[in-house]
Parts: structure tokens; C-alpha cells; sequence
């Protein structure tokens, strides 16, 4: 079961990607920076939660030791892929990266962060 849940995770990132996607390329041409990323947070902690709905349906998260083992997994399979991916594909400098951590400064990626760390267990004990 966990190992369906770790492969699982690429397939969120390809929601996570799109979500960026249609904020890069749409809306985001149409708000300041700063309220497009927000958004896109928010969009994609909704896309997320629905996959995760849908996943639980095909396969039971059936504990929570289960649960927060697959937050843990995807919480750092997730930030060890912003990091790798931006950083070394994208070539955005470790300056950029760290900046969507500021919730000082209005950014909430961090919120992005808890929400695939806790998802599992919010869809294991509500759903």
C-alpha cells in the first residue's frame, strides 16, 4: 500500500505542475505575482485533496500510522523536487526557492507543504 501512495506522488506533481501551468500561462497575466501565487496555492491544495479523496477510494489508507507515513514520504519527496527540479532544471537561484517560504512577505507555499503532510490522514479519518 505505501509503495502505491510513494508512486502515487508522481502523479500529484503532474497536478501540481499543471496547476502552476495554468497560473503561469493564465490567470497569473491577469493579478499581481503575489495574489497568483496565492491562488495557485489554494487551487492546488484543493486539486491535491480531491486526488487524494479519489486515491483513498482505490486504495484505503486503513491506519494512521499509514496515513502519516505517506504525508512524511510525499512531504519530502515534495520538497526534495522543488528544490532538485528548481534549482538544477529550472535554474532558478537557492535565493528564489527559499523566498516562496516567507509567509512574511505573503508567501504561502508552506501551506502547500502541510497540506500534503496532513492530507493523508484528514482523508483517512474524515472520509
Amino acid at each position: 500500500m505505501l509503495l502505491n501512495y510513494t508512486l502515487a506522488w508522481f502523479g500529484l506533481m503532474v497536478i501540481a505542475i499543471l496547476n502552476g501551468s495554468l497560473r503561469t500561462f493564465g490567470y497569473g497575466k491577469f493579478m499581481p505575482e503575489i495574489r497568483a501565487h496565492q491562488l495557485s496555492t489554494l487551487t492546488g491544495i484543493i486539486l491535491i485533496g480531491v486526488a487524494i479523496y479519489f486515491m483513498n477510494l482505490l486504495w484505503p489508507i486503513n491506519s494512521s500510522q499509514l496515513a502519516f507515513s505517506i504525508g512524511i514520504i510525499w512531504l519530502g519527496m515534495t520538497i526534495l523536487f522543488e528544490f532538485v527540479f528548481g534549482h538544477f532544471v529550472m535554474k532558478h537561484p537557492w535565493k528564489k526557492l527559499f523566498l516562496d517560504y516567507r509567509i512574511d512577505k505573503g508567501r504561502v507555499w508552506g501551506l502547500f507543504l502541510i497540506w500534503i503532510f496532513i492530507a493523508p490522514w484528514i482523508i483517512y479519518r474524515y472520509f
